[in-house]
């Protein structure tokens, strides 16, 4: 089909007097437009002038009381005859697209000159020539909606897409019927239609007023809502995808996309929606979807769903959109500077919670791979360490790994300080910090708080937070040293060993100083062992309550760096000897203890001391069951841990044909999942089972049923 058939219609035989050629020139302006889209413009202007000709044309009725809008009415009927020409052309005829885009380009080129004319006249009259040949032209389109011919659904609900954003102000009833006849196309049998629907409806949610709906009636957002979510088709997702309103309320739903089931909806998410909303137009300002507007948790949902994808293409397109996101880190779009490369990556780091997962360190090492002028660029110099935030400290340190895994010999010799100068920055941020604790204890001390001072609490205490977190950055950074400087490692070494002994060394820092002595003692394993064996004094018979805590607070420190160092070891129990000691003195007396805080250490301990002893796990194992019927929640999760430990090391033991029950030890398991109601134990027995089922420990069917239960079961949807 070359061109659509566009003749002349027999209407003019009714208005011979008619002074404007309607009929003559309507077709041929039709016949125009539908071979190429360049002169749209122009027969626009053409059939503006036309139809305002038209109009002017009136006849006189009822003796001169009324007007006959004659040529108004000749020249709907011309254009709506012309349309039904072209309503039933089948979908990808280029002409009909064409001809459908004229008209959406002529909609709104009449409604913008009857708004002018309104301006000049200061006349507020709806009943304009313009208002009353879009509400004809909606009339006709809309009886199209519910006829048969699914091609003449299609025809009249794209038209009706191409105008909808155009049709400037309409009757309230018009509206209402438009909004109906659009959610229900939405719902319509064919693809094609539900996307058309879909972009027509998106574009109505503007203007709809959540209060005028019905109470058992769903809002626009909301048919489009599960349109995005739950229709079957992937393309009028991506329709609704790309058309969807962007604002708070919609984000939800928009970034629950990029967990889609079609690959390309999950890349159009970075792609389309999230990197094309990062600034404005001209990239002046920040956009809609700029990383600051977003949540923290936002940002991490984005960057763990995109750079864990399964396709290539979604996870290119989420190392785009952080590169975008550097960028733009530190507001707009900047020109790009040699010096600004580090303030924009810790202006980057500076969107992420750095504490509480690997999410900020993923989007780095992404950022390293797809942008390696970012990466060339980063030079670590004194300066750089003498004012370290944690940021900074955090961006040096995944520098120093990637170059590592990637076995970039030359940018590590530059990036990593010297082992002395590293050594005393610890020992200096780490004095720093034990000032801080004891001015903020004696000021604490010294008043008591109202709100104001709430906050100032607040933020001492992340202050002294942050400075926490850049001694642990640099201690995972001395793992990576080179220690063939002997002046450097005994220095390293002595620091580490006095952090150790002070009983100030918050928890978290434990085990980062542990990483260290074993680097620097490789080949001397007993030397953790030796440097953290607690040495905790036996005290009198009677305690006075404050001595009781004090023994009770030196207790839970040995006991944090025993749960450290046999986190460490790698020789057996029986190989030893320091262990059998602590097991005596300070593990078995703390499991006996009625002290929450004090058991989990201690069972913690027991545990770890079993992955490593044969006997001692199958002699415990028991009591660790017994634990788990019996403890509060938190305890519960710390046994339920080790039991599954227990098992994956020791399976021949419980779980082997030879072993000591393994009957018994999946009925209780499945006993305690059917009989729990805490989220988080469930989920912890559910991932245990399923982990020891994907092993090929257990193979016992009712596990696999109770999973499936578990996983389908209302009662634990929300979990």
């Amino acid at each position: 089909m070359n061109s659509l058939r566009t003749t002349h219609v027999t209407t003019a035989s009714l208005f011979p007097t008619m002074p404007a050629p309607v009929t003559d020139v309507l077709p041929k302006i039709f016949d125009q437009v539908q071979t190429t889209t360049a002169n749209h413009q122009k027969n626009v202007v053409a059939l503006h002038k036309l139809h305002v000709d038209a109009a002017a044309f009136t006849e006189s009725i009822h003796g001169g009381h009324s007007i006959k809008l004659t040529g108004e009415r000749l020249f709907e009927d011309t254009f709506i005859d012309l349309l039904c020409r072209v309503v039933v052309v089948k979908k990808g005829v280029s002409q009909a697209d064409r001809i459908v885009k004229f008209v959406g380009a002529y909609v709104l080129y009449l409604n913008l000159k009857g708004q002018e004319i309104k301006k000049e006249d200061d006349n507020d009259d709806d009943d304009t020539t313009s208002a009353r040949f879009v509400a004809r032209l909606l009339k006709f389109l809309l009886k199209g909606f519910v006829a048969k011919d699914k091609i003449v659904r299609y025809r009249c609900v794209h038209l009706l897409t191409e105008m909808v954003a155009h049709l400037g102000e309409i009757d309230e009833d018009v509206y209402h019927v438009l909004r109906a006849a659009l959610i229900e196309r939405v719902h319509d049998k064919e693809t094609n239609i539900r996307v058309q629907a879909a972009v027509a409806l998106s574009k109505l949610c503007g203007s709809e007023d959540p209060s005028d709906v019905e109470d058992d009636e769903q809002t626009a957002i909301d048919v489009l809502f599960d349109t995005l979510g739950c229709d079957p088709a992937a393309e009028v997702r991506r329709a609704a995808l790309l058309n969807m309103p962007i604002a708070q309320h919609t984000l939800p739903a928009i970034l629950a996309r990029s967990r889609d089931t079609d690959t390309v909806m999950r890349r159009l998410v970075y792609s389309a929606i999230l990197e094309n909303n990062c600034t404005t137009a001209d990239g002046s300002a920040m956009g809609s979807l700029h990383p600051r507007v977003l949540t923290i948790a936002q940002r991490e949902l984005i960057i763990r769903n995109g750079l864990g994808d399964r396709e290539p293409a979604v996870r290119a397109a989420a190392g785009s959109l952080l590169g975008v996101w550097v960028d733009v880190a530190r507001g707009a779009t900047k020109p790009e500077e040699g010096g600004a490369v580090m303030d924009d990556l810790v202006a980057f780091l500076g969107l992420f919670d750095l504490n509480e997962n690997t999410v900020a360190e993923d989007a780095l090492l992404s950022i390293f791979a797809t942008r390696i002028d970012i990466f060339d660029q980063l030079e670590f110099k004194d300066a750089f360490w003498d004012a370290l935030t944690p940021e900074k400290a955090f961006l040096a340190r995944v520098c120093v790994e990637h170059c590592i895994a990637t076995n970039d010999q030359a940018k590590l010799e530059v990036s990593l300080p010297v082992v002395t100068h590293l050594a005393y920055r610890i020992q200096s941020v780490y004095n720093k910090y034990q000032e801080d604790i004891d001015s903020v204890a004696q000021e604490r001390a010294l008043r008591a708080l109202d709100a104001n001072e709430r906050d100032v609490d607040e933020r001492l205490d992340d202050l002294l937070l942050d400075a926490e977190f850049v001694i642990a950055e640099m201690l995972k950074l001395a793992v990576n040293l080179d220690y063939a400087d002997e002046i450097g490692r005994r220095k390293m070494f002595q620091l580490v060993r006095d952090m150790i002994g002070q009983e100030g060394l918050p928890e978290g820092l434990v085990a980062r100083c542990l990483d260290v002595l074993r680097v620097l003692s490789p080949s001397d394993p007993s030397a953790v062992t030796a440097v953290t064996a607690p040495k905790a004094p036996k005290p009198p018979k009677e305690l006075t309550p404050e001595e009781q805590a004090r023994a009770d607070a030196l207790d839970i420190r040995c006991l944090s760096l025993c749960i450290g160092m046999l986190e460490r070891v790698n020789s057996t129990f029986e190989e030893n000897s320091t262990l059998e000691g602590i097991l005596g003195e300070l593990i078995v007396p703390a499991v006996k203890r009625k002290e929450l805080a004090l058991r989990e250490k201690g069972l913690v301990c027991l545990g770890l001391c079993c992955l490593i002893a044969r006997r001692m796990a199958l002699n415990s194992f028991q009591l660790f069951l017994s634990q788990v019927q019996s403890s509060p929640e938190i305890l519960k999760i710390r046994v339920l841990h080790i039991v599954f430990d227990m098992l994956m090391v020791h399976e021949g033991d419980f779980l082997g044909k030879g072993g000591i029950g393994s009957e018994r030890i999946v009925e209780f398991l499945l006993h305690v999942l059917n009989g729990e109601d805490a989220e988080k134990v469930q989920a912890l027995l559910c991932v245990g089972l399923a982990k020891l089922v994907l092993a090929g420990m257990i193979s016992d069917e009712r596990v696999l049923k109770s999973l499936v239960v578990a996983y389908l079961s209302p009662d634990t949807a929300e979990n």
